[in-house]
């Protein structure tokens, strides 16, 4: 059953948003009568029967509502934007697949790219997750500065992890998967600076390595969600 997105499941009766709307009438043709799938992305599963259709408009009544419960291991990346922005989106799509909890995007010293339509990025995720039938959507941060956010973390990091290229002891990606709640750096494509890595270390991040290939900033973002979900 397709699966659409509505940001309030509270009332027994609503009217899709705009996009989904279009999705309904326009792509899927479908029409009075019709039951889907509706979440909210917050863990709420609501089976609706379309009761009016019209050209801009679909007004839905809920038949039965379910909530699930919240997903007990969560992992946060934290990841630089890609100068090609295509490259940025497809790791926010097939992340969103994987089940990936949050994603901010990291602005650092060698960051070719410091800005992002986030309202793009939130349909893309949104459109992911429609797709692989989640009911928890990941949460997509405004893009924020390196320092900024280390002065978010809390001192004790046991579980953060800062994948870089340096010379180092690291970690293996598979600790990843024995983790709970784990926090991920991803750097940009001309790596973390040597500062950024020492500072990261210093607030209790571990040096995580993804193995011996040097990986695109997306595809290291996207092992680390895959060796989590191991």
């Amino acid at each position: 059953m397709h699966l659409f997105f509505a940001p309030d499941l509270s009332s027994s009766e609503f009217y899709l948003p705009d996009e989904e709307t279009h999705h309904f009438i326009h792509v899927l043709r479908f029409s009075q009568g019709k039951q889907i799938e509706v979440t909210d992305g917050k863990g709420a599963r609501a089976l609706c029967e379309a009761i009016q259709v019209s050209k801009k408009q679909v007004l839905l009544t809920v038949l039965e509502k379910e909530n699930f419960p919240t997903p007990t291991r969560k992992l946060h990346v934290a990841i630089a934007p890609t100068k090609n922005i295509d490259r940025f989106e497809w790791f926010v799509e097939k992340a969103t697949e994987l089940g990936i909890a949050e994603i901010t995007p990291l602005i650092c010293r060698h960051s070719e790219r410091k800005t992002l339509k986030l309202e793009r990025i939130q349909k893309l995720m949104v459109s992911a997750a429609r797709q692989s039938q989640h009911y928890f959507f990941p949460l997509v941060n405004a893009e924020v500065s390196f320092e900024k956010f280390l002065e978010s973390m809390n001192e004790n990091n046991d579980s953060a992890f800062i994948a870089h290229c340096e010379e180092s002891e690291k970690v293996e990606a598979r600790e990843l998967a024995s983790t709970m709640n784990a926090i991920v750096l991803i750097g940009p494509e001309g790596d973390f600076s040597h500062e950024e890595i020492e500072n990261a270390l210093k607030k209790g991040f571990k040096a995580l390595s993804l193995g011996n290939s040097r990986l695109r900033t997306e595809t290291a973002g996207l092992k680390a969600v895959a060796a989590f979900n191991l």
